[in-house]
């Protein structure tokens, strides 16, 4: 995973990114990879740290950069 030491969340806010993750892996057919899950909590972690909080905004960018990131 990126290096995100620098970022810092409130309680409220990595509960809300808990649950745009936990929204985003139930959406993936089985069987779902740790990458999958990686790659959508990069995205959940980068797209907070820009300010946002809303669980469905973070959970739709999410799905949609892991499917147009290039499979490995």
């Amino acid at each position: 995973m990126k290096d995100f030491a620098d970022a810092a969340f409130s309680p409220e806010v990595i509960a809300r990114m808990t649950a745009a993750l936990e929204a985003s892996i139930a959406t993936l057919p089985e069987p779902v990879t740790s990458h999958q899950v990686n790659k959508l909590a990069e995205s959940i972690l980068r797209t907070a740290k820009s300010g946002e909080c809303d669980v469905a905004v973070l959970q739709r960018m999410a799905l949609l950069e892991l499917q147009i990131t290039p499979h490995v």
